[in-house]
């Protein structure tokens, strides 16, 4: 006969199962801060990124999509607080920072809709300092500023004032100029993908465009 304590130690366990596998144990805390964005969808850092001397995708990827840097083409970094664009007169992005202060960014990848035009499936993108391809450092970020999620890979499907006729990802990102920060330009290097990459073979089972935009960062003191 089986024990009124053991049975009581097998529900306990059937119980405590879901704790364990539910989706948001698998998500970083910043990626549910995002409000605008649908919560099943999540995103995960491609840390292959910054641990090679590759100095962008396109030493593994493909350059083969579809997608063109035109006007259906969406990357832009806003203000998370006011939505409002970074983007400058000439394409590059301007993001001005109180010393110590920090300020938290929504980078938006993707395509407006455009009526047959084949959607990418997944954007992936990195904010890093070319000057530091090659090091062995994890941070690839602009020296002395500090970031809580400078890269990632995420699926389209995300919700955003202002961008309900485009297929695109949006996500945060924190940053602060530290006390001995400089201004400094850094590249947001992103592509635009469909398909799966074959292990070992990352140029064969994906298609995709590589797109690049320069970032200023300006300390205000």
């Amino acid at each position: 006969m089986i024990s009124s304590k053991l049975i009581f130690i097998t529900i306990l366990i059937i119980i405590s199962l879901p704790i364990f596998f539910v989706n948001e144990n698998y998500y970083h805390k910043e990626f549910r801060d995002n409000l605008e964005s649908v919560s099943t969808i999540y995103a995960y850092p491609p840390a292959v990124g910054i641990l090679s001397s590759a100095s962008n995708c396109l030493s593994c990827h493909s350059n083969n999509g579809p997608w063109e840097d035109d006007e259906n083409l969406i990357i832009d970094i806003l203000d998370k607080e006011t939505k409002k664009s970074f983007i400058q007169n000439d394409g590059s992005f301007l993001i001005e920072v109180k010393r110590n202060k920090s300020k938290t960014v929504l980078t938006v990848l993707g395509r407006n809709k455009v009526e047959n035009e084949d959607i990418p499936f997944r954007n992936a993108w990195l904010y890093i300092d070319t000057s530091t391809i090659a090091k062995n450092s994890l941070s690839k970020f602009a020296p002395d500023w500090d970031v809580n999620l400078p890269m990632s890979c995420r699926l389209i499907g995300d919700k955003l004032a202002g961008f309900e006729d485009a297929d695109i990802t949006s996500l945060p990102m924190t940053i602060q100029p530290l006390e001995n920060a400089n201004d400094a330009v850094i590249m947001l290097q992103a592509m635009l993908t469909k398909g799966e990459s074959i292990k070992g073979k990352a140029k064969e089972g994906m298609m995709g465009n590589y797109f690049e935009r320069k970032v200023k960062l300006k300390v205000i003191d």
